[in-house]
């Protein structure tokens, strides 16, 4: 299997190109890793190809917040609306610098 390199670093504030939600990366994974049932959820016209890079999202939207497993054809960048308001963020990212949010580094006890 050819593993492409992921677009969108961890910390990038992304919005989907379909869906009205932004977010921010936390992780990637380099081909989906989800559940069979979950990606036959999708509707097949949407249907996203399971070799391309997936991410997991923290994002939020009209409704609330939530965390969102999305195909790399399906984000783009948004770096026009300002940080991201989801409760998980101050405990992963330390701040944002150059549009890009900043992991907080974890110290060895």
């Amino acid at each position: 299997m050819t593993y492409r390199i992921a677009k969108f670093p961890i910390g990038q504030i992304v919005r989907h190109r379909i869906y009205p939600f932004r977010g921010v990366v936390v992780d990637v994974d380099p081909v989906f890793s989800n559940t069979e049932e979950w990606y036959q959820s999708i509707p097949a016209d949407r249907r996203p190809a399971k070799d391309q890079p997936y991410y997991h999202v923290l994002a939020q939207n009209a409704q609330g917040h939530y965390e969102a497993y999305v195909s790399e054809q399906n984000l783009v960048t948004d770096d026009e609306n300002g940080p991201v308001s989801h409760p998980m963020v101050e405990e992963i990212f330390s701040g944002i610098e150059d549009g890009r949010y900043r992991a907080r580094h974890q110290r060895a006890h």
